[in-house]
């Protein structure tokens, strides 16, 4: 009879943790980030590194900055380039400048496309990671940001939920005011936000490394030699 229901295996995607935006850097190399970008290592470094897309919501985060840190001094990072294949990409950007409003503490950084150590930096200089996508993919952002010890704060959407346990390695939230209640909660909490931080990269390490990604195709190549297997779809998400 014919199998109507196949067997699926859906891969998610993985990280490298020797590659260049996410192996061990110097503690100088963390350190020169401040003085090239003109941040203050006083203040707690808030970053979400992102294409400059609406569905990354980057005029939310701004916007989630400004309630957070009428209370509590911050300062954020909003590191990314754009799209060759998004048309919008040069009118978002505007409308963050807009948003940021010259603030001192709004940093926006256009980035080119291979500054994967300068990420790595930036990432590893923060205090907490934000991707508060209201759509997304996977969102590899957000491992490589709890890989480096980071809680994360993401949108309650696509991948990211597969990542940001809520309240265990980090906080989902659907709004800019969700967003600077729990940055709020974290910078005032900092024994949380270590522990939670630990736990995210403890996370990575178990789920999302390149190691499990092999075993899990390996695993699929033994399916595909199952003759009790009729048909497999695969699918990477």
């Amino acid at each position: 009879m014919l199998n109507l229901c196949p067997t699926q295996y859906i891969i998610p995607s993985s990280i490298d943790p020797l590659s260049e935006k996410n192996c061990p850097l110097p503690d100088h190399e963390i350190d020169n980030i401040y003085s090239e970008f003109g941040l203050d290592p006083q203040l707690p470094l808030i970053t979400q590194v992102s294409r400059y897309d609406r569905f990354k919501d980057p005029v939310g985060v701004i916007e989630a900055y400004k309630l957070a840190s009428k209370l509590t001094p911050m300062q954020l990072v909003l590191a990314g380039g754009g799209a060759s294949d998004d048309p919008e990409g040069e009118a978002v950007l505007n409308e963050v400048k807009q948003a940021s409003n010259g603030a001192s503490n709004i940093h926006v950084l256009l980035l080119p496309a291979d500054a994967n150590r300068t990420i790595n930096a930036l990432q590893r200089a923060s205090d907490i990671i934000l991707q508060k996508s209201i759509r997304e993919g996977f969102g590899l952002t957000v491992s490589e940001g709890m890989w480096k010890g980071k809680p994360v704060i993401g949108g309650d959407t696509g991948g990211i939920r597969l990542q940001v346990i809520d309240h265990y390695t980090g906080f989902l939230v659907r709004t800019p005011e969700g967003a600077a209640l729990r940055t709020r909660y974290l910078l005032h909490r900092r024994d949380k936000l270590e522990e939670m931080g630990m736990r995210a990269k403890r996370f990575v390490r178990e789920n999302f490394l390149i190691t499990r990604h092999l075993r899990e195709y390996l695993t699929l190549m033994l399916g595909l030699t199952n003759e009790n297997v009729e048909r497999i779809t695969v699918g990477n998400v």
